[in-house]
């Protein structure tokens, strides 16, 4: 009888301390999401809306298909981008579209060194 009691004794202290352990794991699992992929995701969500708002009239810029091109007019959501030297090539398009934005004043400075 006395045997019993020590063999239930035992089997809820281990059992209490899984618990523990399955909890300790699950944190740290929720942790290593959290860096490897949740806060990668915002701080690029953060620089693509930095992005967005520093777009101005004037900046060459790289559209998510590829293409460069000159923003010449820029409304709430869409922009218009001007494509290669012909002045008839105006797309209007998502700002979202908008991938890379390089400033008119560094690309002048640039083409002249």
């Amino acid at each position: 009888m006395e045997m019993a009691n020590f063999l239930a004794d035992a089997s809820a202290k281990s059992g209490g301390n899984t618990w523990l352990w399955i909890i300790i794991y699950v944190a740290i699992f929720a942790a290593l999401i959290y860096f490897a992929m949740i806060r990668p995701q915002k701080k690029q969500r953060e620089q693509a809306q930095t992005l967005m708002n520093t777009m101005e009239v004037g900046d060459t810029v790289l559209t998510s298909s590829g293409f460069y091109g000159v923003l010449i007019d820029i409304k709430d959501d869409t922009v218009v981008v001007e494509f290669g030297n012909n002045k008839n090539c105006r797309i209007a398009m998502q700002r979202s579209a908008i991938v890379q934005v390089e400033k008119a004043s560094e690309a002048y400075v640039e083409s002249d060194k």
